[in-house]
């Protein structure tokens, strides 16, 4: 901005001329004041929405407390939500304060998905979740919040899908396709010939095919145009993969590998095989994206040892940091070691990223815990309205991004 030109006109004194120079350097500092300070004033609490950029990392934000009405995308009357995570209708204390954050990223907005938008959007597309029960809680979220705008639905169970539900008027097919580690697997027992893993001493275990994906998802790709996947829970979980009583036993085409892996070698030799197979067996015209760990919250002990989440609001930053922190060996850093993994294994390959592990850390204060009479908290899923909407705000945005480019 210029300041205006300053009309002089000649003077006729020494005197005149004298005291026109100091009017005019005063008229053009005032100017100068103006124009900074309405540069510098800090924005409003409340402007119109940032732009939202296709750089903007939408991961990196903070938790903010809306206080305006409460505005549900859906609510618990949705009969697509598992009981227990539904923490309205269990009544869990701060069930709907959970409505009240917002994630805000640093750079940019999260717009709120937007599901009339969306169901016009993505008519006649098939949109897939592949993965352990925390896609699932992802999967009926969307699930809730387009049927209360289109209710006229068909349910069945496309491409061995676990769960699924098409939008008639639109032709829109969303399925849940459950798999803990993506790769087939099941019991295995020594056998009286004996053999390599028998040699070693195993007695029994689970038998992984690292290189066989599960029958439940297998064909998804066929029929599905989107796919979103994740596994990591099931890999750190010796409650059913016990080290010594049942161990993760790893095969590569029929034959047991040996040296035997241990379960985060097996993990990366599984998504290797696993990113082949999607490769080699779909085209290009496909949109794949891996999600990230969800974080427990457990605190005092494990789900089976004690283990609570009694927290009603977010988690500070410093509180992230002594929980999660693999270099400050925070107490459940599983989510970020997950992560590493996957991160490796994803980078040279056609996935997009959902990352929703940094929003998710922060929110000890939206799982079920022990509402709907659980015998064990549940610190793990998420509470239906809540969290898990978030991600699909994520997930929409992303890939309205990656379709407008």
């Amino acid at each position: 901005m210029m300041a205006p030109k300053l009309r002089i006109t000649a003077p006729t004194s020494a005197r005149r001329q004298g005291l026109i120079l100091p009017l005019c350097l005063s008229s053009l500092l005032l100017i100068l004041l103006l124009f900074f300070s309405f540069r510098l004033t800090p924005r409003s609490p409340d402007p119109a929405p940032l732009v939202r950029s296709a750089s903007c990392n939408y991961s990196e934000g903070q938790w903010v407390s809306d206080t305006r009405p409460i505005r549900p995308r859906y609510d618990q009357s949705c009969k697509e939500i598992f009981k227990g995570w539904n923490c309205i209708a269990n009544g869990k204390s701060n069930g709907q304060d959970l409505l009240r954050w917002r994630w805000q990223p640093f750079a940019c907005d999260l717009p709120l998905a937007d599901p009339i938008s969306f169901l016009e959007r993505y008519r006649d597309t098939n949109i897939g979740f592949v993965g352990d029960s925390l896609n699932r809680n992802m999967y009926i979220a969307l699930v809730c919040m387009l049927r209360r705008a289109s209710s006229e639905v068909r349910k069945w169970r496309p491409a061995g899908a676990d769960r699924g539900i098409t939008f008639v008027q639109y032709n829109l097919t969303l399925a849940y396709h459950r798999t803990i580690l993506l790769a087939r697997y099941g019991s295995w027992s020594a056998t009286s010939d004996g053999g390599a893993l028998e040699s070693l001493g195993y007695k029994q275990g689970y038998r992984i095919d690292v290189d066989v994906p599960d029958q439940k998802w297998a064909k998804a790709p066929n029929f599905h145009h989107i796919l979103i996947f994740n596994t990591g829970h099931w890999w750190w979980a010796p409650s059913k993969f016990d080290p010594v009583q049942s161990p993760m036993l790893f095969f590569q085409n029929g034959v047991p590998v040996i040296p035997p892996l241990s379960p985060p070698q097996g993990l990366d030799l599984t998504l290797k095989h696993m990113l082949l197979y999607l490769e080699n067996w779909v085209g290009p015209e496909k949109i794949f994206f891996f999600r990230t760990q969800s974080p427990r919250h457990f605190e005092g002990g494990d789900w089976n040892t004690g283990g609570s989440c009694w927290r009603e609001q977010p988690l500070s930053a410093n509180q992230v940091g002594e929980l999660f922190s693999v270099e400050r060996n925070g107490t459940i850093a599983e989510s970020r070691l997950v992560n590493h993994h996957l991160s490796e294994a994803l980078q040279e390959s056609r996935f997009h990223i959902l990352d929703v592990t940094s929003m998710s850390e922060f929110r000890a204060d939206a799982h079920p815990s022990t509402t709907g009479g659980k015998k064990h908290e549940d610190c793990m899923h998420w509470c239906l309205p809540g969290l898990p909407d978030t991600w699909n705000d994520l997930f929409i945005a992303t890939l309205s991004t990656l379709q407008t480019k």
